[in-house]
Order: C-alpha cells, then sequence, then structure tokens
C-alpha cells in the first residue's frame, strides 16, 4: 500500500480511510478540471503608457470606481479625463477619442492622500522609538523620549547629506503608499545648507509638498532669518509642486513667536505650529489669541481653552490631527470630537516614523475608531440621544484629502477629482485578496486596505507608481545609502542600535 494511503488509514481508521481517500482524491480531481471554466484567466499587464501628464497629452482612466471627494461631482462607476497635467472631466461615460487609456476596471480612482504635518528628517531613526512618549517621565526612568532623544540628541548631528536621503527616502515611502502631498515639518535648519538639503530632497521625490520652515541647532543657525533668502531662491513662483510654510513655534526658549508669525505674514505665508497641551502650552495660546488669523495650521490642538478654540473658529485656522502619534506619545486626548462640534472638520497627518507608520490607512482608521470608540462610550453611558453622531467611512476620506488641501491651502490645486485641479490622482486595487468583493467603495478603503493595495500613483499628471512598483526610483541603491545614514547617527550620538531592546 502506497505511504499516503497508510497515512489515511492512520487518520481516519482502517474500515472508511481508503474510500475517504479516494473521495478526496476524485473530488480534487474533478474541481482542479473545473477550475479553468471556473476562473477566468488574469488580463495581461498593461504596459505603463508613456508621454501622460505632458503639455496637450490627454490621458482617460477608464471604468474605475471613482470616490472624487467633489460633492458637484459625486462617485460612480466611471470615467477621469486628463490633459497634460490637469483634470479636464469626470464622468459616468467619456469619449476621449484617441486619448491614451489607463483601464482602472476593479480599481478605486481617487485623489491622494494629503499628510499635513511629518518629521520626514527622521526616516533613519524609523521604528527607534516605539514605546517612548513625548517627553521625560520619572515613572520612566532611563527610556527615550521624543524630546531628549530625538531633538535633544539625534537631530543635533546631523548632516546636510543625512538631511537629503531622509527627505527622498521617507517621500519615496510615502508616495508608494498613495500620499501625494505632504507638509513637511523640518526641525533641522542648523545652516542653510540643511535648508538646501531639505528642499532639494523633497524636490527629489517628486511630488507635491509643502516645505516647513521650522527650527534648528547650533553655531551655524540661520533661522529665523534665513526664510526670506529660501523663500526667494526657491518659492519665487506658485507654479510649482512645492510651497512654503512658516513655522511659528510658541515653546522655543529666547524665541518670541510674534517674530516668527510676522515673518510668515510679511513673506505672505502660511504659519503652522504645534499645540500641545501636555507640553503647558495653553496659556501661551491664550494671549496670542487676538493674532490667530486664517492662515494658522494648529497642529494637534490637544487642551486648549475653549477660547481659544472660539477664536480659531471664529478666522478660519485650521487643525490638524496625528490620532495615532497623539494616543501613544501623550499630547493628551485628541480632540476629534472637539474639531467636529466646533465645524472645524480636521485634516490628518502621520508625524513621526520613529513611532508610527506614515500610511494614512493607518491614520483614517486610527481617527475613525477613537472617534466611535468614545462615542459609543457615550451612547452606553449616557443614552443614544446624548451621544455625538458615529463618524463614517466617507468623513474620515474627506479629512485625508479635501480637508488637507483646506488646511495646506492648496484647495484649489488638489485635494479632490475636479474639473481644473491637478491630477493627483490614485489607483486603488479593490481585486485584491484583502479586499475583493468589493461591496462599499469608502469602506473598502478605509476599513480594509492598506498600502499594497495603492497600485498607480499620479502627481500633476505625471506617473509615479505604476502596477505596484515606483517609476524611475533605484531602491536598493538609496537604501543602502538611508542605512549608512542611519549607521552614521547612531555612532555620531553615541547610541546603540536597540534592534531586539
Amino acid at each position: 500500500m502506497c505511504e499516503l494511503c497508510k497515512a489515511g488509514m492512520n487518520l481516519h481508521g482502517p474500515s472508511t480511510s481508503r474510500r475517504n481517500f479516494l473521495r478526496g482524491a476524485f473530488a480534487s480531481a474533478a474541481t482542479a478540471a473545473f477550475l479553468p471554466a471556473f476562473l477566468s484567466r488574469p488580463a495581461a499587464a498593461q504596459e505603463m503608457p508613456t508621454g501622460v501628464g505632458e503639455t496637450g497629452r490627454r490621458t482617460l482612466i477608464k471604468g474605475g470606481h471613482v470616490l472624487s471627494q467633489d460633492p458637484a461631482i459625486g462617485d460612480f462607476t466611471g470615467d477621469v479625463l486628463l490633459e497634460g497635467a490637469r483634470i479636464l472631466e469626470v464622468a459616468p461615460s467619456i469619449d476621449a477619442g484617441d486619448a491614451e487609456v489607463i483601464d482602472a476596471a476593479g480599481r478605486v480612482v481617487m485623489p491622494g492622500f494629503i499628510d499635513t504635518h511629518h518629521h520626514q528628517f527622521e526616516t533613519a531613526l524609523r521604528s527607534y522609538l516605539p514605546n517612548g512618549i513625548m517627553f521625560a517621565d520619572p515613572t520612566r526612568p532611563g527610556e527615550p523620549t521624543y524630546l531628549d532623544d530625538i531633538l535633544g540628541k539625534f537631530s543635533k548631528v546631523y548632516r546636510p547629506e543625512d538631511v537629503y536621503i531622509a527627505q527622498l527616502f521617507g517621500g519615496l515611502s510615502q508616495l508608494d503608499a498613495g500620499v501625494t502631498t505632504v507638509l513637511d515639518v523640518s526641525q533641522i535648519h542648523h545652516s542653510p545648507e540643511h535648508s538646501n538639503a531639505v528642499i532639494e530632497g523633497m524636490q527629489a521625490v517628486g511630488r507635491r509638498g509643502v516645505f516647513g520652515y521650522f527650527e534648528g541647532y547650533g553655531p551655524d543657525l540661520r533661522y529665523p532669518q534665513d526664510a526670506r533668502r529660501i523663500r526667494d531662491e526657491y518659492f519665487a513662483s506658485d507654479d510649482q509642486l512645492l510651497s512654503m510654510l512658516m513655522g511659528g513655534e510658541v515653546y522655543l526658549p529666547g524665541v518670541d513667536p510674534m517674530e516668527l508669525w510676522n515673518i510668515g505674514r510679511d513673506l505672505d505665508l502660511m504659519v503652522g505650529l504645534h499645540v500641545v497641551g501636555s507640553l503647558g502650552m495653553r496659556e501661551t495660546m491664550d494671549k496670542l489669541i487676538p493674532h490667530y488669523t486664517d492662515k494658522h495650521l494648529f497642529i494637534h490642538m490637544t487642551g486648549m481653552s475653549d477660547a481659544a478654540w472660539d477664536r480659531a473658529q471664529e478666522v478660519g485656522a485650521h487643525i490638524s490631527l496625528s490620532v495615532p502619534i497623539e494616543m501613544q506619545m501623550r499630547h493628551g486626548m485628541p480632540p476629534i470630537q472637539k474639531a467636529i462640534d466646533m465645524n472645524m472638520a480636521p485634516a490628518l497627518s502621520v508625524d513621526v516614523e520613529c513611532t508610527m507608520t506614515a500610511d494614512f490607512f493607518t491614520q483614517m482608521r486610527g481617527a475613525m475608531t477613537l472617534q466611535r470608540a468614545l462615542a459609543n462610550q457615550v451612547a452606553l453611558e449616557d443614552g443614544q440621544e446624548n451621544a455625538p453622531a458615529l463618524l463614517h467611512a466617507r468623513d474620515v476620506l474627506e479629512f485625508a484629502t479635501v480637508n488637507g488641501a483646506k488646511a495646506l491651502k492648496l484647495d484649489h490645486k488638489t485635494g479632490s477629482l475636479t474639473p481644473g485641479k491637478e491630477a493627483d490622482v490614485i489607483l486603488l486595487d479593490a481585486t485584491a485578496l484583502n479586499v475583493a468583493p468589493l461591496n462599499n467603495a469608502p469602506g473598502g478603503v478605509v476599513t480594509l486596505m492598506e498600502r499594497s493595495n495603492v497600485e498607480t500613483v499620479l502627481v500633476a499628471g505625471q506617473i509615479k507608481k505604476w502596477k505596484g512598483a515606483l517609476v524611475g526610483q533605484n531602491i536598493p541603491a538609496l537604501r543602502e545609502q538611508i542605512t549608512a545614514s542611519r549607521d552614521y547617527l547612531f555612532e555620531t550620538a553615541d547610541v546603540e542600535i536597540p534592534l531586539f531592546d
């Protein structure tokens, strides 16, 4: 008797083993014969079209599940027509003549995600601080903290070349995950050369971005006076992928925040700042209330007074929430319900990769599940009539796209699939094993998808990722560079890499 049959007898007993084994064998054979007729062969992968995004060139993204993020256009299975860098038409069916066609059947087609606060210079420090909190606590002696270790130790040994590769590698990683726009909060401006490296690294990524000019350290520091030189040299034109924001922190020793805010005003720049109640900023923010404007972006906004919130709402300031990080690192409870109650629907941001991933599926799920947990608890304790409305998947998609564009004053360019805007578009694979069969497009994106579902990415009409792979990038070589930078930073900061700690 064959060994497989013997094994079958051992498993099922001598009286039934052969019959059960043969029954299973015949069933397997029948299934194998049936499958080719039942399952169609996958279509051959479409080759990447050339010339997409060039002036006058038309491209039709055809047959996708369109989530436009524009209420005047709506959502439907249909087409998006591009001409050069811009969106020309969005409709259930478009006759585009000789346009290049991108087959989007089975894909969700939507605007790219917009990250309104990301410290990209920390890319080489990924996962270093998975269990840490923001500032020292006597109940956690000896454990690393963000302020002491990341800013107080590592950041001070960065060279311009470390800044550049961190910007490039971190930016490409987010582009790969469908984040087409970022506000880079680069607290690494130790010299003009460091500032230049930030910008040039962002340029090399080839996605839309806002350069956040925040603080630095050391004898070659030119912050904040170098802001005008940077603006004039790199951001004299609005007709480019990158723009500039002025850092306006209220906690920097020896720096008057009004000096920073006035520089932003004089250079016609937005002003962004961390607003963290657990760092004792409430009193300072209350004193600054008369100076809030619609060009302020308040990041975190934890622990602030009702007066500060009222003024922010009155002037049309914007809020950026980093919900997973705020929960993880002790910023205070993320004020997502406060923002909703104030009709100040927030934008989302990833904050620091030394502690948490920079993909936007994590951000959307974090925001949605926290708000629903809080609202559901109120319903359980106080009754449904007292509970806030529950966030839906469509709500957090707005946070992640059009709200981010509004927060960065870029909604005239991006954030929705609206004719006339620039074509920052992502195609998400809804036929993948973790999503199919797709029954609800917003829900599929928010509750099921991950970065592996980001199949194709366009920025201003240019294809940056095609069928799962970034275009024109040597990732192994870049990985060697970011690893070499990591090794230098740890060695110079006299810190061991805590691989298993």
